[in-house]
């Protein structure tokens, strides 16, 4: 495509420098925790409004989603706008370099809309940290319609490709029967002893479980009284893998354990798996992803894929990634030694290095788009890529 196209939406990044970097700092000063974001929210729907978005409020029957959408006809590029903040620690995952990077795509992204036809959108997608506002917002359609999806997410290394893991909550309760654990320990059937089964079968299957997979979880209820049998415990797990079908596999054998705990201890077992928020696996699309790094190289920064999947978290954008293609990459607004999800990168996010982060992330995220507007073939081939999944 015309190199003067991106020149240009990059400049128009540049333009409005200190109105993004205001932005940012007032979702940063502000920070709402899963499914509380009002005021980020509203100051985003607003920002994209007086810029010329057509914006819906309360979409998939979500008070603090939203969609902004300019132009019409294909291709639809969206942008992905994540703005909630962690219990206690705010904005330590620097969300609010993300929704305020994926709108300012957007909004610059406008005049390529202008010049070769589509529409762009941003859609604001809430609790990404806690229970998964895009997965929700999936099964609802909100995806549906579009050509691709992409965010950008703020970390310590630049990166094109991303992984993440899929991922489902287990809750499962032990019923026994109270007794005095003195006087008359015979009588009571011990839920503690069931519980503490369960996670030693969880501890010795580890070994016989991909190197990718991973079960962590804690126990909710021990019991209530030093000297009292325990008649009811609770634990609430978190099941990962790499792969969506390998995560069938894990919740069968860690099921199997839990079911082994209620066999020895004579207990009863209740179970709950947590599929309406389950995360899927990242899909992340090597065409968009190969666009995405040159235009981000382009701008200075030297991206470097990770080697290894071992460090891998999960993320509701998996969840998107499996209806169009989608890219999740990060840039650097951190040191390696700092990592996400830390008061040190809360500081980061608010940084001058933070709003590096932003300005580049956005201009390489409305470049993208660019390539896409303008070269048809690399749609086509990132939905072919897609397809063949």
């Amino acid at each position: 495509m015309a190199p003067s196209l991106k020149a240009k939406v990059a400049a128009e990044i540049d333009r409005r420098r200190d109105e993004l970097i205001a932005l940012s700092l007032k979702l940063h000063a502000s920070p709402e925790v899963a499914f509380q974001e009002e005021k980020a929210a509203a100051w985003l729907s607003d920002f994209l409004e007086a810029n010329g978005f057509s914006v819906e409020r309360g979409i998939c029957q979500i008070p603090t989603a939203f969609r902004a959408t300019y132009g019409s006809g294909k291709p639809r590029i969206a942008f992905l706008a994540e703005y909630d903040a962690l219990p206690g620690i705010g904005h330590g995952c620097g969300h609010n370099v993300i929704g305020t990077a994926s709108a300012a795509a957007g909004i610059v992204a406008k005049a390529v809309a202008d010049e070769k036809g589509g529409t762009v959108l941003v859609i604001g997608t809430p609790a990404e940290e806690a229970a998964g506002g895009k997965v929700y917002m999936a099964a609802r359609g909100a995806f549906d319609d579009l050509d691709c999806a992409m965010l950008v997410h703020p970390g310590n290394r630049d990166s094109a490709t991303s992984y993440a893991l899929a991922c489902i909550e287990l809750d499962v309760e032990y019923f026994g029967k109270a007794a005095h654990a003195a006087a008359r320990p015979e009588a009571g059937v011990n839920a503690l002893d069931a519980m503490l089964i369960g996670f030693q079968g969880v501890g010795l299957l580890r070994q016989q479980l991909r190197d990718s997979a991973r079960v962590h979880g804690i126990i909710t209820d021990g019991g209530q009284a030093v000297n009292v049998i325990p008649h009811h415990t609770a634990a609430s797990l978190l099941l990962r893998a790499e792969a969506d079908d390998y995560l069938e596999v894990v919740r069968e054998k860690v099921l199997a354990c839990f079911q082994a705990g209620a066999e020895a201890a004579g207990c009863r077992l209740e179970y709950r798996w947590g599929e309406e928020s389950r995360y899927k696996a990242m899909r992340t699309n090597r065409a968009l992803a190969e666009a995405f790094k040159s235009n981000l190289e382009s701008l200075g920064r030297r991206v470097v894929d990770p080697e290894s999947r071992r460090s891998m978290g999960s993320t509701d954008m998996g969840n998107v990634s499996a209806i169009v293609p989608a890219i999740h990459p990060t840039v650097a607004i951190a040191p390696p030694d700092i990592p996400i999800h830390t008061e040190e990168f809360r500081e980061m996010a608010a940084s001058e290095a933070g709003h590096q982060g932003l300005l580049d992330a956005a201009k390489a995220m409305a470049m993208t788009a660019a390539d896409l507007f303008s070269d048809p073939k690399l749609l086509k081939k990132a939905w072919q890529e897609f397809k063949a999944e």
